[in-house]
């Protein structure tokens, strides 16, 4: 998502009904990769147009395959985040929408935060999956820095591309896209707590990165391995998990560069699929965990199984 979605999302023909907008709260999931503590984290919800942002398929196309998953256009699609409890470490995956989609649309991620037992404070680096106001919007509040104590990492492809002056003009691309990265990052620039990601490779302890330009220059994977489990943290590779999911050619409007991001996307599905890894998708309904399956000339979601108990006495 970028920083045209609300008002996008909000252009809607048909307005999600009352019954189903309510406030959930601050919202956590935890599960363990390995011996790794992983908490989902909810900064909320927005309404998305599929309509008006899906591209390639006309918005019957669209509605048939909303249809089949109990939707209707407007969809609403969860922000997450997600935290990984290392040894010395607390790392946090994208930091939500934070205050610049106004009152009532995101912004929950501290609540949920402080739910699961920690302070903004606590977290020391933070994985920005790409430089999106959906993503990295909640690193600052006020202009100033909400985690004092962590670096961010983040593609180098994407601070050089949303930092060039010549960027916007050249590509086309929103200028509100460049003047969130300026709002979102400059404060850790200016305290030289930005660490570009410039390769593929462990970032941190048990946690690789994987650049994959498309949505943005430096849109990054993230996966964590631990005990012969993983979790890949991809981003916005999707955005409709109904849609996109049977149909991988379909893209979105915030793709900067739209036959990359379908690329991208058609090659991630048939990964996922058959190495059966664990995915955490940040705009698939809360808690966004889940599989990827070979489905027809498509692909199916599958989300985590829920768990909810006390692990039994060893």
């Amino acid at each position: 998502m970028g920083p045209l979605s609300l008002s996008a999302a909000l252009a809607g023909p048909t307005p999600v009904s009352a019954q189903q907008v309510v406030s959930q709260g601050a919202d956590v999931y935890r599960l363990r990769i390995g011996a790794v503590p992983v908490f989902a984290l909810s900064d909320g919800s927005v309404p998305m147009d599929l309509h008006a942002l899906l591209q390639h398929r006309t918005p019957a196309q669209t509605d048939a395959l909303l249809k089949l998953n109990f939707q209707t256009n407007p969809v609403e699609a969860s922000i997450n985040a997600y935290l990984i409890q290392l040894p010395g470490k607390l790392v946090l995956i994208d930091a939500g929408s934070g205050e610049l989609f106004g009152p009532g649309a995101g912004g929950g991620l501290i609540a949920s935060l402080e739910r699961a037992g920690f302070e903004p404070g606590q977290v020391t680096d933070i994985l920005i999956t790409h430089i999106h106001s959906d993503h990295a919007g909640g690193l600052v509040r006020g202009g100033q820095r909400v985690f004092e104590n962590a670096t961010v990492h983040v593609g180098k492809p994407d601070l050089d591309f949303f930092f060039d002056a010549t960027a916007q003009q050249r590509t086309g691309y929103d200028k509100a896209y460049f003047d969130g990265a300026a709002t979102m990052l400059k404060p850790y620039l200016d305290a030289d707590r930005v660490s570009p990601i410039i390769a593929d490779g462990e970032v941190l302890p048990g946690i690789f990165s994987s650049l994959h330009a498309g949505h943005t220059p430096g849109s990054a994977f993230f996966t964590l391995r631990d005990g012969g489990e993983a979790l890949i943290f991809v981003g916005d590779l999707v955005h409709s998990t109904a849609v996109q999911f049977p149909d991988p050619t379909v893209t979105i409007a915030y793709d900067l560069d739209q036959p990359t991001a379908a690329s991208v996307r058609a090659e991630a599905f048939g990964a996922f699929a058959r190495d059966e890894v664990l995915i955490a998708v940040p705009h698939a309904d809360f808690p966004g965990i889940g599989h990827v399956r070979r489905e027809g000339d498509g692909y199916a979601w599958v989300p985590l199984n829920y768990t909810n108990r006390q692990p039994a006495e060893q």
